[in-house]
């Protein structure tokens, strides 16, 4: 088997597994309780908080541990636009990218439906990216927050955060990102990005499913949305999971393979597929795309389809975001970017970690062409 589908999920690295064992065993404790074993897990809580902050460029007491990446992009949307909102009640309005994961739009959607807000959708252009004009045009008086992903989990394209953030910062507008696909891949120095709210996920860092973390910044008011016994200085209550705040830490500080030399690889995927199958369309940015993430459309094909041939051939891919797996709609990434609803229904995405080899990916390329002629031979119609 090889699998192409880190971009859903990576297996837990050895490290990380060796970090997290001792609290998930003989240090038990409660980070609350005062006695020893509760203040030996709330010393190594400390322990992983301060390294995620170096990893972030940030402050240990601006890192929030969370659920995951799910989590922390619900409480950096809700939980900034209601606290702003409890401070200021004209600033009703969120401004999200067309291309958002969906914890962040359900999340501006729950503030439209149940609180009142207007979210306004930024364009992006053909590759997937956001301009700064068009985060100009929708930067109002009464915007609240602005949230544009850093990285995208479909198709790859890397947004200018930077720069967005800066026109937002310009505006007096909190800016968050869902920096969840770019962990690993792309800088993460907060200061450097520009950013008020950075959210981050384990699981696609080599660490377990129900691991994060949501940066925030300096003295900006989050609105929590886990009431109970006030940890996260108040912003995330609930028991800390200690083991899971030590395997995020560990994943983020581990050394990793050159991001270069992936990139390399996937040119060489991405070009070796265009080659090879007549018709296809890369989806995403050409050059401005993480280096793990080559995605494509197959016209007269079905993209799940062509999914099950290659797992037949032992090649693990998606047809997109794990998180909309069995819908038949069309992407509505791709129908953002306008790629035509027919054609957004033949998505297939290869996305790699880092010990990916040339070997494998060109034995992929090959699976793929002849995935796509099978399935174009039997006249397989596109799902719809």
């Amino acid at each position: 088997m090889i699998f192409l589908d880190a971009a859903a999920t990576t297996p837990v690295r050895r490290e990380v597994l060796e970090a997290m064992w001792p609290y998930l065993t003989g240090e038990f404790g409660n980070p609350s309780s005062h006695h020893s074993l509760g203040e030996a897990a709330a010393t190594a809580l400390a322990g992983a908080r301060a390294a995620t902050a170096k990893a972030l460029g940030c402050r240990p007491g601006e890192v929030v541990f969370t659920s995951g990446g799910t989590e922390a992009d619900n409480l950096a949307v809700k939980g900034i636009a209601l606290a702003r909102r409890a401070a200021d009640p004209s600033l009703d309005r969120v401004a999200i990218s067309a291309v958002e994961h969906p914890a962040v739009e359900e999340s501006a959607r729950y503030l439209e439906r149940v609180h009142g807000f207007a979210v306004d959708v930024i364009p992006v252009d053909r590759f997937g990216q956001v301009t700064e004009e068009a985060l100009a045009a929708a930067l109002q008086p009464r915007t609240a927050l602005v949230s544009i992903m850093y990285a995208n989990n479909e198709v790859g394209t890397v947004q200018p955060i930077a720069r967005l953030a800066e026109l937002a910062r310009a505006h007096a507008v909190p800016f968050h990102t869902d920096a969840v696909q770019a962990a690993g891949w792309l800088p993460l120095d907060t200061g450097a990005l520009g950013v008020d709210a950075l959210s981050i996920s384990g699981h696609k860092l080599g660490a377990p499913k129900g691991s994060g973390a949501l940066f925030v910044r300096g003295r900006l008011r989050v609105e929590p949305l886990v009431h109970g016994g006030g940890q996260e200085r108040g912003r995330r209550s609930g028991t800390e999971n200690v083991a899971g705040a030590v395997a995020l830490a560990t994943a983020l500080t581990l050394p990793r393979e050159p991001a270069g030399r992936v990139a390399a690889l996937r040119d060489g995927f991405i070009d070796a597929v265009l080659a090879g199958v007549p018709g296809a369309l890369l989806t995403g940015h050409p050059t401005e795309r993480l280096p793990s993430v080559a995605s494509f459309c197959f016209p007269g094909t079905s993209g799940e389809s062509v999914l099950l041939e290659l797992e037949r051939q032992g090649i693990i891919c998606s047809s997109g975001s794990a998180c909309a797996a069995g819908s038949d709609a069309p992407s509505p990434v791709l129908l953002a970017m306008g790629i035509e609803p027919e054609a957004a229904q033949t998505a297939v995405r290869f996305s790699f970690d880092s010990t990916v080899t040339a070997a494998q990916l060109q034995e992929a390329a090959a699976a793929v062409r002849t995935a796509v002629g099978s399935v174009r031979s039997l006249g397989t119609p596109t799902t719809g």
